[in-house]
């Protein structure tokens, strides 16, 4: 397991930041959902039901993908 430290302003949201970086590693299938709720810090269905908030399906479809069959 790698370690990553980062230096954040106090008004920067730590859960926020950890949640963008875990749903993009999701979405690129780096991590499972499990890991990524554990580096939020987070149970793993909390993150499945989080991670649309941030633009990812945890279904394997892309925000473009569901607004083209929306719009059809």
């Amino acid at each position: 397991m790698k370690t990553l430290t980062l230096q954040l302003p106090d008004t920067v949201d730590e859960k926020d930041i950890k949640m963008q970086v875990a749903t993009s590693l999701f979405e690129k299938g780096v991590l499972s959902s499990g890991q990524a709720a554990e580096l939020v810090g987070i149970t793993k269905r909390e993150f499945l039901e989080t991670a649309g908030n941030y633009g990812v399906s945890i279904f394997g479809e892309t925000t473009e993908d569901i607004e083209k069959i929306m719009n059809e």
